[in-house]
C-alpha cells in the first residue's frame, strides 16, 4: 500500500511579491497626482462637500475614470503582494477576498457615471452608489482583518499596529461618510477624501513594506 503523502504547497517565491509591490506604490503617486490634476481642471467643485465621483461627470470625466481603473489595479497588485508574504491564515485569507472584492468594485465604477448631490437620479447613478457602498465596505473590514493577523506575525510586527491603527482610523472615516449622507451640507467630500487617503496610506505602508524585505525575511 502506497502510503506517500504529498508534499504541502509552498508560498510563491516572495520574490515575486516585491514588482508587484512597486507597482502598488507607483500606482499610488500617480493616482495621487490625477486626483490633484482633476481638482485644478474642474475647480468648480467643492473638495470639502463634492465627492470625488462626481468628476466621473460632465468634462474631463475620463481622467477620473482613468484613476478607478488605476485604483482597481493598484489594489490587486497590493492583494497579490500580500498573497505572497502572508501567512495564510483565515483573517487574513477573508481579508484578501475582501481587498479584492474593492478592485473589482473599484475599476466597475469607471462604467456608471454618478448622479451628483441634488441631480435627478438615473439608473448608472444608483449602480455607482451600490458599487461604492460595497467597496468602501470591504476594505474597510478587509484591511482591519489583514492587520489584526499580522499582529501574530513576526515578520510584520514592527509595522503591524501601525497599519492596524490606520485601518480602524479608515473605519471611522468610513462611518463618518455615512452620517454625512442623513445631513444636507454635511462634508461629505472631506470625509471621503480622508478615508481614501487612509486607506491608500495602509496599501502604501504595506508595500514598502514589502518592497523593502530581503528574501531571507519574508515568510515561506
Amino acid at each position: 500500500m502506497n502510503t506517500t503523502v504529498s508534499p504541502p504547497r509552498q508560498r510563491p517565491a516572495p520574490s515575486r511579491a516585491k514588482p508587484l509591490a512597486q507597482f502598488t506604490l507607483a500606482g499610488i503617486v500617480v493616482y495621487v497626482a490625477i486626483d490633484i490634476l482633476l481638482a485644478f481642471l474642474r475647480p468648480s467643485y467643492s473638495l470639502i462637500y463634492n465627492a470625488e465621483s462626481d468628476y466621473g461627470r460632465g468634462p474631463w470625466y475620463w481622467v477620473m475614470d482613468i484613476n478607478f481603473l488605476l485604483r482597481c489595479a493598484l489594489s490587486l497588485a497590493i492583494a497579490g503582494a500580500l498573497y505572497r508574504v502572508l501567512r495564510p491564515e483565515g483573517g487574513t485569507r477573508g481579508g484578501l477576498y475582501l481587498l479584492v472584492t474593492w478592485a473589482i468594485c473599484s475599476g466597475l465604477l469607471a462604467f456608471f457615471a454618478d448622479d451628483i448631490e441634488g441631480t435627478p437620479q438615473h439608473g448608472s447613478g444608483v449602480v455607482h452608489l451600490v458599487l461604492a457602498f460595497i467597496a468602501f465596505t470591504c476594505i474597510t473590514i478587509g484591511l482591519i482583518m489583514i492587520s489584526a493577523s499580522m499582529m501574530s506575525d513576526p515578520a510584520w510586527r514592527p509595522v503591524a499596529p501601525v497599519l492596524l491603527g490606520i485601518s480602524i482610523a479608515g473605519a471611522i472615516a468610513y462611518l463618518l461618510q455615512g452620517a454625512a449622507l442623513r445631513h444636507h451640507h454635511a462634508p461629505g467630500g472631506l470625509y471621503e477624501r480622508i478615508f481614501l487617503g487612509l486607506e491608500l496610506l495602509w496599501i502604501a505602508i504595506a508595500a514598502v513594506a514589502i518592497a523593502r524585505r530581503t528574501p531571507e525575511t519574508n515568510p515561506e
